[in-house]
Parts: C-alpha cells; sequence; structure tokens
C-alpha cells in the first residue's frame, strides 16, 4: 500500500485518493469484524440451545474466535491511520 502512495505522489494525483482508500478500508474492516463476532455469537447461542451440557466449550471457542477476529480488525484499521498520517 505504501508503494501504491508514492506512485499517486509521483504521479500527481496526490494523497487524496490515497486518504479516501484509508477511511474506506477502516470502515470496512470494522464493519466486516462486527458482522463476524455477530455471527459468531448467533451461532454459540445455537449451539448452546442445541447442545447445552457444551456451553462451556462452545463459549469458549467463541471468546478465542472473536478475540483473533478482532486483533484482525484492529491491525487494519491502524495500518490505515497509518497510511493516512504517514
Amino acid at each position: 500500500m505504501t508503494s501504491l502512495m508514492i506512485l499517486l505522489a509521483e504521479v500527481g494525483i496526490g494523497l487524496g485518493i490515497a486518504e479516501l482508500g484509508a477511511a474506506l478500508g477502516a470502515g470496512l474492516a470494522a464493519m466486516a469484524a462486527g458482522m463476524g463476532i455477530g455471527r459468531i455469537g448467533a451461532t454459540a447461542m445455537e449451539a448452546i440451545a442445541r447442545q447445552p451440557e457444551a456451553a462451556g466449550d462452545i463459549r469458549s471457542n467463541m471468546i478465542v474466535s472473536a478475540a483473533l477476529i478482532e486483533g484482525v480488525a484492529f491491525f487494519a484499521v491502524i495500518i490505515c491511520a497509518l497510511i493516512l498520517f504517514i
């Protein structure tokens, strides 16, 4: 992505397009993470309803999966913020 910014700056287009892309990327990353975590929660609740005796295992797997998705989304938002401010 940095090479794209350098290329855009050299061509003369400026960083306006790169800033717009970074802002859209951060928004998409946040929305996709929210949708993914919501889907994990919904399927976990369905699984617990089907097998209440496995609630502890399902809950722990749900928390680990949600944390991994949130970590990736946070990483994407930070990368987009770096593109905006550097």
